[in-house]
């Protein structure tokens, strides 16, 4: 019986924050969108700072340091401060993608309602988020892609020269 309470509570909790959470967010991004897009740089501006806003988001979320530890293993944080640390880390991530896509004109929306209407600039914001994260990613992609094979040809180079030496070789291996 109580098991069942905590779930229906979880359910209506988890849909409150989802219907008031998002639905105020998307309002609130609607508000705050030409305001932003007005200042100086407009909405290129807007879109570089989002793109950096995700990039670092998920830098601080893919980083090891708030990996989860081992049982033995104790740090200096601890894994619940780690895993809202992480969280929020994600949040950061994610939280530009919806800003940017608030200023959208809804689907199955008429143009003349307010809040469905396309706001102005939003598209090239759009376009910079997107270039932004794609190329700056790829460089990633590359120079994280560039180092591990860096780190392969020394583990190969250290292998050879072990297996000329003969030690590279298992115990029977050497034995025959």
């Amino acid at each position: 019986m109580r098991d069942g309470a905590v779930i229906v509570l979880f359910v209506v909790i988890a849909g409150g924050v989802v219907l008031f959470g998002f639905g105020g967010a998307r309002w609130a991004a609607r508000e705050m969108a030409p305001v932003l897009y007005g200042l100086p740089g407009g909405a290129w501006s807007v879109g570089g700072v989002m793109a950096l806003v995700t990039l670092v988001g998920w830098g601080g979320a893919l980083s090891e340091r708030f990996a989860s530890r081992g049982a033995g293993e104790s740090g200096k944080v601890s894994g619940v401060v780690r895993a809202v640390v992480r969280g929020a880390c994600y949040a950061a991530a994610l939280a530009p993608v919806f800003f940017l896509l608030s200023g959208v004109r809804g689907k199955n929306c008429r143009s003349y309602e307010e809040g469905c209407a396309y706001v102005p600039g939003t598209g090239p914001a759009l376009l910079v988020y997107v270039g932004c994260v794609a190329v700056v990613g790829w460089l990633t992609y590359r120079r994280r892609r560039a180092v591990l094979e860096e780190r392969r040809a020394r583990e190969r180079e250290r292998l050879r020269k072990l297996r000329r030496k003969g030690k590279g070789k298992s115990r029977p291996a050497r034995q025959r």
